[in-house]
Protein backbone atom coordinates (compact mmCIF):
# COMPACT_ATOMS: atom_id res chain seq x y z
CA UNK A 1 0.00 0.00 0.00
CA UNK A 2 1.68 3.69 -0.60
CA UNK A 3 1.90 5.90 2.02
CA UNK A 4 2.45 9.44 3.28
CA UNK A 5 5.36 9.64 5.73
CA UNK A 6 3.69 12.56 7.70
CA UNK A 7 6.55 12.85 10.04
CA UNK A 8 10.22 13.44 8.07
CA UNK A 9 13.30 14.58 9.56
CA UNK A 10 16.16 16.14 7.56
CA UNK A 11 19.05 18.02 9.32
CA UNK A 12 22.59 19.28 7.62
CA UNK A 13 24.79 20.25 10.93
CA UNK A 14 26.62 21.85 7.46
CA UNK A 15 23.96 24.40 7.41
CA UNK A 16 22.22 24.92 10.84
CA UNK A 17 23.00 23.68 14.40
CA UNK A 18 20.94 21.51 16.31
CA UNK A 19 22.41 21.57 19.70
CA UNK A 20 19.86 18.59 21.10
CA UNK A 21 21.46 16.15 19.27
CA UNK A 22 24.45 16.41 20.99
CA UNK A 23 23.21 14.62 23.70
CA UNK A 24 22.37 11.86 21.37
CA UNK A 25 25.50 10.65 19.14
CA UNK A 26 23.90 8.28 17.19
CA UNK A 27 21.95 11.97 15.70
CA UNK A 28 24.65 14.04 16.09
CA UNK A 29 25.64 13.96 12.57
CA UNK A 30 23.70 15.26 8.99
CA UNK A 31 21.02 13.15 7.69
CA UNK A 32 20.10 14.61 4.35
CA UNK A 33 17.08 14.02 1.45
CA UNK A 34 19.84 11.25 -0.32
CA UNK A 35 19.94 9.15 3.26
CA UNK A 36 16.12 9.40 3.10
CA UNK A 37 15.04 8.33 0.01
CA UNK A 38 17.84 5.32 0.49
CA UNK A 39 16.37 4.10 3.97
CA UNK A 40 12.54 4.67 2.00
CA UNK A 41 13.51 2.04 -0.63
CA UNK A 42 10.71 -0.32 -0.41
CA UNK A 43 8.14 0.91 2.08
CA UNK A 44 5.68 2.08 -0.48
CA UNK A 45 6.50 5.97 0.54
CA UNK A 46 5.15 8.01 -2.08
CA UNK A 47 5.12 11.75 -0.66
CA UNK A 48 6.58 13.10 2.60
CA UNK A 49 5.39 16.39 5.11
CA UNK A 50 8.94 17.63 6.03
CA UNK A 51 8.68 18.28 9.95
CA UNK A 52 10.69 20.84 11.69
CA UNK A 53 13.78 20.04 13.88
CA UNK A 54 13.96 22.04 16.64
CA UNK A 55 16.83 24.13 14.93
CA UNK A 56 18.28 26.39 17.33
CA UNK A 57 17.07 29.87 17.52
CA UNK A 58 16.92 31.92 15.01
CA UNK A 59 17.08 29.39 11.99
CA UNK A 60 13.78 28.38 12.22
CA UNK A 61 12.47 30.65 8.99
CA UNK A 62 15.84 29.82 7.06
CA UNK A 63 15.48 25.86 8.25
CA UNK A 64 12.03 26.12 6.30
CA UNK A 65 13.16 28.25 3.57
CA UNK A 66 15.49 25.31 2.52
CA UNK A 67 13.59 22.63 3.22
CA UNK A 68 10.97 24.34 0.60
CA UNK A 69 14.06 24.80 -1.63
CA UNK A 70 14.59 20.74 -1.43
CA UNK A 71 10.79 20.91 -2.11
CA UNK A 72 11.16 22.83 -5.30
CA UNK A 73 14.04 20.11 -6.61
CA UNK A 74 12.11 16.73 -5.56
CA UNK A 75 8.22 16.51 -5.03
CA UNK A 76 8.10 13.84 -3.09
CA UNK A 77 8.36 16.51 0.02
CA UNK A 78 4.74 17.66 -0.43
CA UNK A 79 4.29 19.27 2.65
CA UNK A 80 6.36 21.63 5.64
CA UNK A 81 5.25 22.15 9.05
CA UNK A 82 8.06 24.91 10.12
CA UNK A 83 9.35 25.69 13.03
CA UNK A 84 8.42 29.34 15.42
CA UNK A 85 7.82 30.51 18.60
CA UNK A 86 4.20 31.05 19.48
CA UNK A 87 4.98 32.26 22.85
CA UNK A 88 6.67 35.31 21.78
CA UNK A 89 5.35 38.44 20.94
CA UNK A 90 6.48 38.77 17.50
CA UNK A 91 5.28 35.67 16.08
CA UNK A 92 2.57 37.34 14.11
CA UNK A 93 5.86 38.35 11.86
CA UNK A 94 7.22 35.10 12.69
CA UNK A 95 4.02 33.67 10.66
CA UNK A 96 4.00 36.35 8.21
CA UNK A 97 7.49 35.43 7.43
CA UNK A 98 6.73 31.86 7.01
CA UNK A 99 3.56 32.16 4.63
CA UNK A 100 5.57 33.21 1.37
CA UNK A 101 6.73 29.37 1.39
CA UNK A 102 4.23 27.24 -1.13
CA UNK A 103 4.95 24.01 0.69
CA UNK A 104 3.89 25.15 4.24
CA UNK A 105 0.78 23.09 5.93
CA UNK A 106 1.88 23.59 9.18
CA UNK A 107 3.74 24.96 12.85
CA UNK A 108 5.28 23.03 15.22
CA UNK A 109 6.81 24.14 18.65
CA UNK A 110 8.55 21.25 20.48
CA UNK A 111 6.71 22.00 23.86
CA UNK A 112 8.80 19.31 26.30
CA UNK A 113 11.69 21.38 25.60
CA UNK A 114 10.07 24.45 27.20
CA UNK A 115 8.47 25.07 30.60
CA UNK A 116 5.54 23.43 30.81
CA UNK A 117 3.21 27.06 31.31
CA UNK A 118 4.97 28.30 27.94
CA UNK A 119 1.62 26.78 26.47
CA UNK A 120 -0.87 28.02 29.06
CA UNK A 121 -0.43 31.46 28.24
CA UNK A 122 -3.47 33.74 26.50
CA UNK A 123 -0.84 35.15 24.09
CA UNK A 124 0.20 31.17 23.13
CA UNK A 125 -3.31 30.57 22.04
CA UNK A 126 -4.22 33.83 20.65
CA UNK A 127 -0.93 33.12 18.31
CA UNK A 128 -2.03 29.44 17.33
CA UNK A 129 -5.65 30.76 16.48
CA UNK A 130 -3.98 32.85 13.83
CA UNK A 131 -3.33 30.14 11.99
CA UNK A 132 -6.77 29.14 10.94
CA UNK A 133 -7.33 31.81 8.82
CA UNK A 134 -4.25 30.38 7.14
CA UNK A 135 -5.88 26.69 7.04
CA UNK A 136 -2.25 25.79 9.00
CA UNK A 137 -2.40 22.97 11.41
CA UNK A 138 -0.23 22.97 14.83
CA UNK A 139 1.79 19.46 15.53
CA UNK A 140 1.23 18.92 19.28
CA UNK A 141 5.01 17.68 20.57
CA UNK A 142 4.60 17.08 24.05
CA UNK A 143 5.29 14.25 26.99
CA UNK A 144 2.70 12.43 28.07
CA UNK A 145 3.05 13.78 31.38
CA UNK A 146 1.94 17.06 29.64
CA UNK A 147 -0.83 15.27 27.89
CA UNK A 148 -3.60 18.05 29.74
CA UNK A 149 -1.68 20.90 29.12
CA UNK A 150 -2.77 19.60 24.91
CA UNK A 151 -5.92 19.23 25.90
CA UNK A 152 -6.13 22.63 27.36
CA UNK A 153 -4.67 24.27 24.39
CA UNK A 154 -6.75 22.30 21.49
CA UNK A 155 -9.66 23.74 23.72
CA UNK A 156 -8.95 27.24 23.85
CA UNK A 157 -8.20 26.91 20.09
CA UNK A 158 -11.34 25.29 18.78
CA UNK A 159 -10.83 26.20 14.98
CA UNK A 160 -7.36 24.98 14.86
CA UNK A 161 -6.90 22.19 13.44
CA UNK A 162 -3.98 19.51 16.35
CA UNK A 163 -2.15 16.80 15.10
CA UNK A 164 -0.83 14.88 18.23
CA UNK A 165 2.76 13.82 17.50
CA UNK A 166 4.03 10.10 18.25
CA UNK A 167 0.76 8.84 19.65
CA UNK A 168 1.68 11.43 22.33
CA UNK A 169 5.03 10.44 23.64
CA UNK A 170 3.63 7.19 25.87
CA UNK A 171 6.18 5.58 28.15
CA UNK A 172 6.30 2.21 26.21
CA UNK A 173 9.18 0.85 27.70
CA UNK A 174 7.81 1.71 31.15
CA UNK A 175 4.36 0.25 30.56
CA UNK A 176 2.94 3.48 31.63
CA UNK A 177 -0.46 3.08 30.28
CA UNK A 178 -2.46 4.75 32.68
CA UNK A 179 -2.75 7.88 32.71
CA UNK A 180 -1.70 8.20 29.22
CA UNK A 181 -5.03 5.94 28.33
CA UNK A 182 -7.42 8.39 30.08
CA UNK A 183 -5.56 11.72 28.60
CA UNK A 184 -5.71 10.11 24.79
CA UNK A 185 -9.30 9.68 25.05
CA UNK A 186 -10.22 13.00 26.33
CA UNK A 187 -8.14 14.47 23.81
CA UNK A 188 -9.92 12.37 21.14
CA UNK A 189 -13.31 13.64 22.58
CA UNK A 190 -12.12 17.35 21.07
CA UNK A 191 -13.03 17.30 16.77
CA UNK A 192 -10.25 19.37 16.40
CA UNK A 193 -7.38 16.84 17.23
CA UNK A 194 -5.86 14.43 15.34
CA UNK A 195 -3.34 11.93 16.13
CA UNK A 196 0.09 10.63 14.49
CA UNK A 197 0.96 6.79 14.86
CA UNK A 198 4.55 7.51 15.04
CA UNK A 199 7.68 8.09 17.06
CA UNK A 200 6.77 5.23 19.52
CA UNK A 201 9.68 2.84 18.79
CA UNK A 202 11.85 5.33 19.77
CA UNK A 203 10.94 5.26 23.49
CA UNK A 204 10.04 1.77 23.58
CA UNK A 205 13.85 0.49 24.25
CA UNK A 206 16.55 -0.89 21.88
CA UNK A 207 14.70 -4.74 22.31
CA UNK A 208 11.22 -4.04 21.57
CA UNK A 209 8.73 -6.54 19.80
CA UNK A 210 5.83 -5.76 18.17
CA UNK A 211 3.71 -7.46 20.61
CA UNK A 212 5.16 -4.50 23.18
CA UNK A 213 3.51 -1.69 20.79
CA UNK A 214 -0.11 -3.42 20.11
CA UNK A 215 -1.65 -1.74 23.62
CA UNK A 216 -0.40 1.67 22.47
CA UNK A 217 -1.61 1.40 18.77
CA UNK A 218 -4.86 -0.19 19.67
CA UNK A 219 -5.47 2.42 22.00
CA UNK A 220 -4.78 5.06 19.67
CA UNK A 221 -6.84 3.44 17.28
CA UNK A 222 -10.18 2.68 19.62
CA UNK A 223 -9.82 6.59 20.38
CA UNK A 224 -9.41 8.16 17.26
CA UNK A 225 -11.10 5.99 14.81
CA UNK A 226 -9.94 5.63 10.86
CA UNK A 227 -10.81 9.33 10.19
CA UNK A 228 -8.56 11.02 12.59
CA UNK A 229 -5.19 8.97 12.50
CA UNK A 230 -2.00 10.00 10.58
CA UNK A 231 1.13 7.92 9.89
CA UNK A 232 4.58 8.68 10.18
CA UNK A 233 8.22 7.55 10.12
CA UNK A 234 10.02 9.77 12.64
CA UNK A 235 13.05 9.48 10.40
CA UNK A 236 16.11 9.76 11.51
CA UNK A 237 15.14 9.36 15.46
CA UNK A 238 13.33 6.24 14.74
CA UNK A 239 16.59 5.10 13.98
CA UNK A 240 17.70 4.75 17.67
CA UNK A 241 15.90 1.68 17.67
CA UNK A 242 14.85 0.62 13.83
CA UNK A 243 15.30 1.22 10.71
CA UNK A 244 12.62 3.04 8.32
CA UNK A 245 11.66 -0.61 6.51
CA UNK A 246 11.62 -2.33 9.85
CA UNK A 247 9.09 0.58 11.07
CA UNK A 248 6.90 0.48 8.19
CA UNK A 249 6.77 -3.56 8.00
CA UNK A 250 5.88 -3.57 11.47
CA UNK A 251 2.81 -0.67 11.00
CA UNK A 252 1.40 -2.96 8.45
CA UNK A 253 1.21 -5.81 11.12
CA UNK A 254 -0.06 -3.53 14.03
CA UNK A 255 -3.29 -2.42 11.85
CA UNK A 256 -3.72 -5.65 10.41
CA UNK A 257 -7.23 -5.98 11.85
CA UNK A 258 -8.25 -2.79 10.52
CA UNK A 259 -10.22 -2.61 6.92
CA UNK A 260 -8.76 -1.93 3.90
CA UNK A 261 -10.37 1.13 3.48
CA UNK A 262 -9.22 2.28 7.21
CA UNK A 263 -5.74 1.14 6.08
CA UNK A 264 -5.89 4.03 3.11
CA UNK A 265 -6.75 6.94 5.22
CA UNK A 266 -4.47 6.30 8.07
CA UNK A 267 -1.44 5.41 5.61
CA UNK A 268 -2.60 8.38 3.04
CA UNK A 269 -6.15 9.51 3.05
CA UNK A 270 -6.14 11.59 5.71
CA UNK A 271 -2.87 13.04 5.26
CA UNK A 272 -4.39 14.46 1.83
CA UNK A 273 -7.00 16.21 3.67
CA UNK A 274 -5.29 17.41 7.20
CA UNK A 275 -1.80 18.39 5.46
CA UNK A 276 -3.94 19.31 2.25
CA UNK A 277 -1.54 16.98 0.33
Amino acid sequence: MKRIDTHQHLWDLRQFPYSWCASLPALNRSFLLEDYLFAAQGTGIEKTVFIECDVDAPNALAEAQHIQWLADQNPLIAGIVAGARPECPDFPEQLEALLPLPKLRGIRRVLHVVADETSESAGFAENIRRLTAHKLTFDLCVLARQLPLAIALARKCPDVQFILDHCGVPEVQGGALDPWRTHIKMLAELPNVACKISGIVAYAGSDWTTTDLVPWVEHVVASFGGERLVWGGDWPVCTLTATLKKWTDVSDRLLSSASENEREKIFYKNAERLYRI
